[in-house]
């Protein structure tokens, strides 16, 4: 167990606007962690920062040992696994789908013509198949579903084989059998020891999947809460947080919310 992650009163300021505010945290490599916050909390600014995307305003952030102040980008992000709707934004619509997996591999959002070496054709094979996309391999991104493109995000996002993976809310907009496949894929690979620590952001509790043992609730940029997800995602913590009471329901594992108004 290492540290991979550490927020030490670390803020960021965006166009005059605090987006994250004085927050302290830690995320060690056995751990995997949920965000839950309302809209504007600072959910995905805090997972840029933790993909060496952005720097913060004050304060200090240290990603796999390395200070984001004086950190090498071009170093530090093939090491941190990054899925989200605006990262697959970088990628031509045009491109096929075992491309966009494997030029993960070489830090770039299209194939140019290059010769990829066998191992990470081999590493890219291995990586759709488990993702369930090897029959999509030669479609192009443009063609997919939602719930496809979806796994393709979180396909490349491992090809590199990171140290950190941060999943931007991987199941969102998606109808109820996409979401619960891409909630049973990440339950059974959050529940592989060999697994890197993994942070992901959801807006709601019944997108989280087995396996995930941490919780932060953000709140006006900061952490209210955090901590083991049994003790922390609580009625109480949930109320403070969305400004609205909430009962919280755990059923063998997964959970839901529901106000009472």
């Amino acid at each position: 167990m290492v540290q991979v992650l550490r927020f030490s009163n670390a803020s960021l300021v965006r166009d005059g606007n605090t987006v994250v505010n004085n927050l302290n945290w830690e995320v060690t490599s056995d751990q995997r962690w949920i965000i839950l916050g309302a809209n504007g909390a600072g959910k995905t600014s805090l997972l840029d920062m933790a993909a060496g995307w952005d720097v913060p305003s004050s304060g200090q952030v240290t990603v796999l040992d390395e200070d984001l102040s004086t950190a090498d980008p071009e170093w530090l992000r093939p090491r941190v696994g990054y899925a989200s709707s605006s990262m697959s934004k970088r990628i031509p619509p045009t491109e096929t789908v075992s491309d966009a997996v494997i030029t993960a591999a070489y830090a770039a959002a299209e194939r140019r013509g290059e010769q990829f070496e066998d191992l990470d054709i081999r590493r890219a094979r291995r990586v759709l198949a488990e993702w369930r996309l090897e029959s999509l391999s030669d479609r192009t991104l443009v063609s997919l579903s939602e719930g496809e493109a979806k796994r393709m995000q979180i396909a490349r996002s491992i090809m590199t084989d990171p140290e950190l993976l941060l999943l931007d809310e991987p199941t969102a907009g998606l109808d109820l059998g996409s979401r619960e496949e891409i909630m049973q894929m990440l339950g059974y690979f959050a529940g592989n020891p060999s697994a890197p620590a993994i942070i992901m952001v959801t807006h709601h509790v019944e997108e989280i999947p087995r396996g995930f043992t941490h919780v932060l609730l953000v709140k006006d940029g900061g952490a209210a809460y955090a901590g083991p997800i049994a003790s922390t995602l609580t009625s109480e913590n949930l109320t403070d947080v969305f400004g609205v009471k909430v009962t919280v329901y755990n059923n063998d594992g997964r959970y839901s919310a529901q106000a009472s108004l």
